[in-house]
Parts: C-alpha cells; sequence; structure tokens
C-alpha cells in the first residue's frame, strides 16, 4: 500500500521533493526586506504557499493513515478480529475517497490553473426562459464555489427583461479557481417545462458559460491606448445591488479583436476601469493560449474540434431528470444536487478524461 518512497522520483503528478523545492522558494521570497511593498503581490505569494503546504501536509497525512492501515491489517490477520477488519475496510474506502480527492488536486498542473477564474455567463436567443437558465447557472455556479472555500465577486451584472439575466461576470477567487472551472466552459443546455409558458409546454435554452484566468501582473500583453474605446455609464445591479447615480460603470473595447469588457463592481469610475483592463488582458492571454492549442492540435492531427459553441452539458428536468456531460460520459439523475452546486464528479471527469487525451 506504500506510496511515499516511489513518489520522489516517479516524475509522474506528485514529487514531494519538488513541493518541498517550492516551499523553500516561497519562503526565501517572503524574507525579502521589500516582500511587503507590494501588498496585492505578496498576499498572492502568501496564498501559493499555503497551497503547496496543504498538499504536501495532506500527502503526510495519507502516508500516516496508510501506515496505520497496514498495522491494523497486520494485527487483523493475527487476531482475526472482525470488528478490525470492519474498521479496516472502512479506513480503506476513506482513503481512497481521500486519495481521488487528492489526485484530481495534481491534475491542475498547468501554468494558469493556479489562478482566479473570471466566469462569464451569455443566456442564448430564447427571450425570458433563456435569460432565467442564465441565473440559474450564475446560483449554481455561486454555490460550488462558496462549498469550494472560493470567495466570489461580481464583476458586471445586466438583468434581464422579465427574469433572469441577460449577461453576468463573476472573478472566482481562490488557488486553483481556473483549473476547476475551466471545466464548465462552453454551452450548457437545458430541458424542462416553462414556468414562463402558461400552456405548460417543453422548452429548450441554452447559456454559454465564458471562463479564463485572471492573469498575473508579470506576464506581459501588448494593449495600445489607440486600439481602446471606452464607454462609461450608470451601473445596475441584481435586487438593487451595486447601483449608483453616476457613470462610474466602464466598458472597454478592444477594436482590433473586438474584444468588449465590462466593470461596474467598484464605486469610482477609476477602479472599474482598473478591472475591466486586467479582464481585457485575461481576456487577450486566453486567446493566446486558445490559439497555441488550435495549433498543437493540428499538428497532432487530431480530429476532436476545438470551437467556441460545442454543447457540452445537458440538464433534462422534464420528461426525466438527468444531467449529462457529452465530453466524458459523466451523468447523474440528481438535477436538484447539481443546481445546488453539486459538480465536482463533471469537473473531476473532465480533468482526468483530459490528461487521458495527453498521455
Amino acid at each position: 500500500m506504500k506510496w511515499r518512497s516511489d513518489s520522489k522520483s516517479s516524475g509522474g503528478l506528485f514529487d514531494l521533493d519538488i513541493k518541498q523545492e517550492m516551499i523553500a522558494n516561497f519562503e526565501e521570497k517572503m524574507s525579502s526586506p521589500d516582500f511587503w511593498d507590494d501588498n496585492e503581490r505578496a498576499q498572492g505569494v502568501i496564498s501559493e504557499l499555503n497551497a503547496v503546504k496543504s498538499v504536501v501536509e495532506q500527502y503526510d497525512r495519507m502516508n500516516a493513515d496508510q501506515e496505520d492501515l497496514q498495522m491494523m491489517l497486520e494485527l487483523a490477520e493475527e487476531e482475526n478480529d472482525d470488528s478490525l477488519i470492519a474498521e479496516l475496510v472502512s479506513g480503506v474506502q476513506s482513503l481512497n475517497n481521500t486519495l481521488s480527492d487528492f489526485e484530481l488536486q495534481l491534475l491542475l498542473n498547468q501554468p494558469y490553473d493556479r489562478l482566479n477564474a473570471i466566469v462569464e455567463l451569455h443566456p442564448g436567443a430564447g427571450g425570458t426562459e433563456s435569460q432565467d437558465w442564465g441565473m440559474m447557472l450564475y446560483r449554481m455556479y455561486t454555490r460550488w464555489a462558496e462549498k469550494r472555500g472560493f470567495k466570489v465577486e461580481l464583476l458586471d451584472y445586466l438583468p434581464g427583461d422579465e427574469a433572469g439575466i441577460k449577461s453576468v461576470t463573476i472573478l472566482v477567487k481562490g488557488h486553483n479557481a481556473y483549473g476547476y472551472m475551466k471545466a464548465e466552459k462552453g454551452v450548457h443546455r437545458l430541458v424542462r417545462i416553462s414556468p414562463f409558458d402558461s400552456a405548460g409546454r417543453r422548452h429548450t435554452s441554452f447559456a454559454s458559460c465564458d471562463v479564463m484566468p485572471e492573469i498575473d501582473d508579470d506576464i506581459e500583453i501588448d494593449i495600445r491606448s489607440e486600439d481602446l474605446k471606452v464607454d462609461t455609464y450608470r451601473a445596475s445591479g441584481a435586487g438593487g445591488q451595486h447601483v449608483n447615480k453616476t457613470e462610474s460603470a466602464i466598458r472597454i473595447t478592444h477594436v482590433p479583436s473586438g474584444i468588449i469588457v465590462a466593470c461596474q463592481q467598484e464605486r469610482s469610475q477609476i477602479a472599474n476601469r482598473d478591472r475591466a483592463m486586467k479582464m481585457l488582458r485575461s481576456k487577450l492571454y486566453e486567446r493566446k493560449i486558445e490559439e497555441q492549442m488550435k495549433h498543437l492540435a493540428e499538428i497532432r492531427g487530431e480530429q476532436s474540434e476545438i470551437a467556441w459553441g460545442s454543447q457540452i452539458r445537458s440538464y433534462v428536468f422534464h420528461p426525466y431528470s438527468m444531467v449529462k456531460d457529452h465530453r466524458t460520459g459523466v451523468e447523474t439523475g440528481n438535477v436538484g444536487a447539481v443546481m445546488d452546486g453539486d459538480l465536482d464528479a463533471f469537473i473531476d471527469g473532465y480533468l482526468r478524461n483530459q490528461i487521458r487525451h495527453e498521455s
């Protein structure tokens, strides 16, 4: 059952020596006299240090649990004790579950996986029905993030005409937030009896989820001021939140690419502009990543389509209950739990599927 000695030199997902070297490097940065000159960057370093330490500590706990189970197994064999065997079985199941969660964290090994995630939701055609579906997804991702211990900040919110949303942008903050949320990028399909249809007919609605990393300031993205079109407007929000009477909200259009970003979270126009520029840099960086991935796919001769708008998951409320991910085949009949943020099985399936394709 032991894995400790193998993990150090396996060159696989987990390498204890590399993790310990990372901890030493972070601690060396923290000992620098000018470490707190940039408070935001300092907090980022501390967050990354704590995340790596947490992984190592979890590994050590699993190793200790494994050693305890090994001793229990030997004792149970010697004494032929049924109660010990039952406890052993329960312990092994618990350790397997912990190991599965641990492996999922280790799958997030791309350089931008560790970053915060900017998430945009846009309902498709269909008016109020689709806009309500967009709101349902917004609630689902907020619930998921809260269960994960992530913080959620509302960056931009455009309410629907009668219900729901026309669009919403949130920032999910926490270590590996982008690594997890990238699994949700794509079009989400809803099938249900519409509460907005007096005839009680079944409707199919679509909403797109766009996910990008909130990139670090040290990543160079060339943005020329002459390429930007900046508009100001009054903020609006859900339930009267984030609403003011001045034109503090900012919308920036990057003319060469056609990318548009908006922010109304902050109270001042300057702060919203800074946020919006960070979002623009992230979008341009994400586009660069996508171009590189497409180029690699062409080199490898892969047949799978890499395109915006591909349907990734269906949520069926009627005539039966099922949520199915079309990329991995992962499905569940507990639609209510999924809409309350129970997404880990889908994210786990996506990440493991990606590793299989890359190996």
